[in-house]
């Protein structure tokens, strides 16, 4: 799954992305910190993991998923 980041905290290393059909979904730290990412940038292009209905690993649109 792709979207775009909406908004990202440095400090907490969570933030929001918008699905390309404009839903919002919430990413918290441990889905940031399972991929080799280390800051995010507000319009970035990403790759998305869920599990749960939650997003599980989030990394840029150029890297694979796990």
């Amino acid at each position: 799954m792709q979207g775009t980041v909406r908004s990202f905290d440095q400090d907490t290393r969570s933030g929001t992305v918008f699905l390309d059909d404009g839903t919002v979904l919430e990413f918290g730290a441990p889905a940031f910190d399972a991929g080799p990412l280390r800051l995010l940038r507000t319009g970035q292009r990403v790759n998305l993991a869920m599990s749960g209905g939650e997003i599980s690993y989030i990394t840029l649109s150029t890297f694979p998923l796990p």
